[in-house]
């Protein structure tokens, strides 16, 4: 059991009233936005307790998101391995492929409620785009999508998604033209008209309430897992194992064990092809505080303290921050920080595939990289659970052009 004070637990459940988590978070905003941000605060803590509301989510997730989501004992990996068994908690086959349809909608939801006509965002992968487009289709809202030129190359089936459900996607073509620029532009185009569009933020990052509001509508992935834990195997799982970019997949499936002391927790970052900077986006190993997108969090930082160039195999990883949440639990060392090369992705994402028949996304796949380096040193009545947040059938053309004939393509 971890010796942590129970009371700096207590704080990392809930951000206080100006949305801090330590002194990470807060709302660093032009003062024009201020009481916008603060009537979405306002909006939400009314609808989140609202009856009607929760039902209405809750039919949602059921009848169209799927929910819940199956927890899968990966009996031939964890057999190959010798080590700890592995259990995989299936968000890849919610609709839309991921976790990100957790959040999206609720905050479509929200926009609907609130009047306004649009919602816009950015996406890396595009996981977040196709699943607030779709959102957006069922309730009835315009839906703008801005994408770096780099990852719309890269993440094509998910721009065609986009397309198809009715959303525009934008390219962003300053910068890396990656995550951050997508980012960049979509914040820019929020500033233009914030009172007909909500900025659907597609991650625990941003000023509050965000963090918050996002976290909250993830969380239903970890109370899931307890539940289907302890029906399982009578216990809860000795480690947790997610991926981090923002984290909202991660943060997802802690929230619910955060003060379970005897689960370990681990968060996996991208180390990409090296730790210079520009090869990798691990923020937590290598970033220190600062300010990005109107938050505080552990940020990648040049030398000139602005974000520094990032890059990793896996799009939806690709930012310089994380979630002001993640950078107080690293703080208070109640969740590891871990980080996976490209090369140890690729070669998780062919280990599930075809040990287990799973596709996983590569963002994914740098959990059950490090799933897969942990349970050999476990014992077999040890557990894992992954969060495997979502499939791979959006980077299947980018893996074979690039890592093909390696893997006998």
């Amino acid at each position: 059991m971890k010796n942590i004070d129970r009371s700096l637990l207590q704080a990392s459940v809930m951000p206080d009233v100006n949305g801090y988590f330590g002194e990470y978070g807060g709302r660093f905003v032009p003062p024009m936005l201020e009481p916008l941000m603060q009537e979405i605060a306002e909006a939400y803590e009314q609808i989140k307790d609202d009856p009607v509301f929760i039902e209405e989510l809750q039919y949602l997730q059921k009848h169209y998101t799927g929910r819940p989501s199956p927890l899968f004992h990966a009996k031939n990996l964890s057999n190959k391995l010798g080590g700890a068994q592995i259990f995989l908690k299936r968000e890849d086959l919610n609709h839309t492929g991921a976790h990100k349809i957790n959040h999206c909608l609720g905050e479509a939801l929200l926009a609907k409620k609130m009047g306004k006509k649009k919602i816009i965002a950015e996406t890396g992968a595009g996981q977040h785009g196709v699943a607030l487009a779709t959102a957006a289709a069922l309730v009835g809202l315009d839906c703008d999508i801005y994408m770096g030129e780099v990852d719309i190359a890269k993440e094509h089936p998910n721009v065609v998604r986009m397309g198809i459900l009715g959303a525009r996607v934008i390219p962003a073509t300053h910068g890396l033209k990656t995550l951050k620029e997508a980012v960049d532009a979509a914040f820019e185009a929020y500033l233009k008209d914030p009172v007909n569009q909500l900025y659907a933020i597609g991650s625990v990052v941003g000023p509050h309430p965000f963090p918050m509001m996002v976290r909250d509508f993830q969380s239903i992935v970890g109370r899931e897992a307890k539940e289907q834990m302890l029906e399982m195997e009578g216990k809860l799982p000795d480690n947790l194992i997610a991926c981090v970019g923002g984290g909202s997949n991660s943060i997802g499936l802690f929230s619910p064990f955060l003060e379970d002391l005897d689960v370990n927790i681990y968060g996996v970052e991208p180390a990409g092809t090296s730790f210079k900077t520009g090869d990798h986006a691990a923020t937590l190993t290598l970033g220190k505080p600062g300010m990005i997108h109107g938050f505080k969090c552990y940020l990648l930082q040049d030398e000139n303290g602005e974000p520094a160039a990032v890059n990793t195999v896996a799009s939806g990883l690709d930012y310089p921050g994380v979630g002001p949440q993640h950078s107080y639990l690293k703080d208070i060392k109640r969740v590891t920080y871990e980080s996976i090369t490209d090369h140890e992705a690729i070669e998780a994402f062919f280990e599930l595939s075809r040990t287990e028949g799973i596709i996983p996304a590569l963002e994914s796949a740098h959990a059950v990289a490090y799933a897969v380096k942990l349970a050999p040193k476990l014992g077999k009545e040890k557990t894992i659970l992954v969060n495997l947040s979502g499939r791979g059938d959006k980077d299947v053309d980018y893996v074979v052009e690039k890592y093909g004939k390696e893997y006998g393509l």
